[in-house]
């Protein structure tokens, strides 16, 4: 569903302020997979998901997104594919609007727009029954507006959003990290049964280590702008905070290294 080939990105090239953010970077993920990307400030994590979304064009090497070249395309082009969340619980969804208006918006995104109702009885029955996975109560507010949700709430329905068209590829750019640790825990249950759900091919980033354990079925650790670790299957369940701190010291050939040093 993704294949990332040799790809390399150097922001302001040239000057005093050169930083190769990404180097030979490769990755494959197959359809269904659930990849969880840890490393430290300035390994290419965020990096990695502004090359795949189109937010910048990388120097050189090769993105396909379920089978399609997207390397050239602009990012308003490969939205189609893509289903993204950020680290800002404000980012995905307009205050002023309800929850239900979101939804619809969410809903027709890349559709053409025509003289019709926004949004039908049908309508309101799916989004209802859309929100009760995110076990929030939110169902029972379709007409709130959502400048009056907290947070982690914004944040639920942000990836609720994100997945109504079940995109190709799901973008999790630290989606918790704003949110207090109870909230969090409740945004990434309901970003677990989204993704089992629907089965979608999902790359998450997160700075907890135990996150990056317990989530998903494969755990990519990255340094410098490449990955140093790939673990999946059985290996990854079976692995601790203190095995994965010890791949990392392997891979990275330091003998000094600390969850500090490796998640900033």
């Amino acid at each position: 569903m993704l294949k990332i080939e040799n790809v390399w990105k150097t922001f302001n090239p040239g000057t005093v302020n050169e930083k190769v953010a990404l180097q030979c970077l490769s990755l494959t993920m197959n359809e269904g997979d659930f990849v969880t990307v840890i490393g430290g400030n300035g390994a290419g994590k965020s990096t990695m998901l502004n090359a795949i979304a189109g937010v910048f064009p990388v120097d050189s090497g090769k993105i396909t997104i379920g089978g399609v070249d997207v390397t050239n395309l602009p990012e308003y082009k490969r939205a189609k594919y893509i289903g993204r969340v950020f680290q800002d619980p404000m980012m995905g969804t307009a205050a002023t609007m309800q929850i239900e208006e979101n939804l619809a918006l969410a809903a027709r995104r890349g559709q053409s727009r025509t003289l019709v109702p926004g949004i039908t009885k049908a309508d309101r029955e799916n989004y209802r029954e859309q929100l009760k996975i995110l076990d929030l109560g939110l169902e029972n507010r379709l007409t709130a507006k959502v400048g009056l949700l907290s947070g982690g709430q914004r944040q639920a329905l942000t990836l609720l959003m994100a997945t109504l068209q079940q995109p190709k590829l799901l973008l999790l750019d630290e989606h918790t990290a704003a949110l207090d640790p109870k909230t969090a825990a409740k945004v990434l249950s309901a970003t677990q049964r989204i993704v089992e759900k629907s089965h979608l091919t999902t790359l998450m980033i997160t700075h907890n280590m135990r996150d990056a354990i317990n989530y998903g079925n494969r755990l990519i650790m990255m340094c410098e702008g490449h990955i140093l670790v790939d673990v999946a299957g059985e290996e990854k369940k079976k692995l601790t905070v203190e095995h994965l701190l010890d791949l990392f010291s392997e891979a990275s050939g330091s003998d000094e290294v600390s969850d500090k040093m490796v998640l900033s």
